[in-house]
């Protein structure tokens, strides 16, 4: 599915499930994209409890850059793609995330789009090496629960508890999350089953 946004196009995959129950929007960090490993287990894990997954491939990463840019046109762009694809899949409660940088985007947008919730893969707490950089503002000015999902070897860091609603951290992973990837789908799919029962 291609989307237009005010800043270039970005491109959405869709997973389709019978009767979701939810729609789950995800996106890549700086310089991945949608095929990450963590993404792909997500996707997975959350499409075998029904929900309905679209992994958005923002403009920046389509127009072939490393780096997204400002951060206020990634937000404007990612706002964008997520209406198109609330447009096609109407009346579905959303959930939004993305890993390391996407994850930013995701925690940042969460109210402009009307995210239920948030789903933060290795959140980059800090630049490497920098943890007086924090950005766990950017956690707390969500405005609804994040999970978020690191490894204790992240030199990125990892959120603390008090920041989210749920916090998984995964010994032995990195920045990258690919040691154990079904960790992290399971992870995502148990905490996302259980909010659409609660909303029941």
């Amino acid at each position: 599915m291609e989307i237009v946004t005010p800043h270039g196009p970005a491109r959405a995959e869709i997973d389709p499930v019978p009767d979701p129950r939810f729609l789950l929007v995800l996106t890549h960090g700086s310089a991945g994209g949608v095929d990450a490993p963590d993404l792909l287990a997500v996707r997975d894990a959350v499409l075998g409890i029904g929900g309905l997954v679209a992994r958005v491939t923002q403009p920046f990463r389509l127009r072939g850059a490393r780096a997204p840019g400002s951060a206020v046109k990634q937000d404007e762009a990612w706002a964008a793609a997520v209406a198109e694809v609330r447009r096609s899949h109407p009346g579905l409660p959303l959930v939004q995330g993305g890993r390391s940088n996407g994850a930013r985007v995701a925690c940042r947008t969460a109210g402009v789009v009307g995210a239920e919730a948030v789903v933060a893969l290795a959140f980059p707490l800090h630049p490497p090496s920098r943890p007086e950089r924090s950005r766990a503002q950017e956690l707390r000015a969500a405005g609804v629960d994040v999970l978020a999902v690191s490894g204790d070897r992240d030199p990125f860091g990892v959120p603390a508890a008090e920041d989210v609603a749920r916090l998984v951290v995964l010994p032995g992973e990195g920045h990258d999350l690919k040691k154990d990837p079904a960790l992290v789908g399971g992870a995502v799919a148990g905490w996302l089953d259980a909010r659409a029962r609660a909303r029941r």
